[in-house]
């Protein structure tokens, strides 16, 4: 078997900056899991079906497995260990909670960021807005009711706050 191209890459990931260097077979994903430690984003399917994985990427939900590491240099990333602390819950993750829209939590990550893509674009959506943002990420735990509920009380306290 020939060896992997090696690349030496500057990620920017939740402000920080993280010079890695990768075989250039390597996804995003593998390089936030594997070698960054941060797990909150999930690897599931491998092939941007499940959207478990997924991640903003200049403010867009993408699907980490389905990107290229060195496609991702020069992008700013946020994975959900960017969006708040425990100390300080974003609004998102607080809905999360209130509303019980997290049962086993692997997908939760991915409905987090992608309902912030959403509600970064869109303030006060409609709870068919929300649904068409979310469809990209699966859930077989809570039938997305609790799930399009907590991002509308969530776009509801951003509102608030702005």
């Amino acid at each position: 078997m020939a060896p992997q191209d090696s690349h030496k890459i500057v990620l920017k990931i939740n402000g920080n900056l993280h010079p890695v260097e990768i075989d250039s077979n390597w996804t995003l994903n593998d390089v936030l899991r594997n070698r960054l430690d941060l797990t909150g984003t999930k690897r599931a399917c491998d092939y941007g079906g499940c959207g478990s994985c997924t991640v903003l990427m200049d403010g867009v939900d993408v699907y980490s497995c389905s990107i290229l590491a060195v496609e991702a240099q020069g992008k700013d990333i946020t994975t959900i260990e960017g969006l708040g602390s425990r100390e300080s819950l974003h609004p998102l993750q607080k809905s999360f909670a209130l509303s019980y829209a997290a049962q086993c939590g692997w997908c939760t990550p991915g409905m987090i960021l992608s309902a912030k893509a959403l509600l970064d674009r869109n303030p006060n959506p409609s709870e068919a807005e929300v649904r068409v943002a979310l469809s990209g990420v699966l859930c077989r735990c809570t039938g997305y009711t609790s799930i399009v509920q907590a991002v509308l009380d969530a776009a509801g306290i951003m509102r608030e706050k702005r």
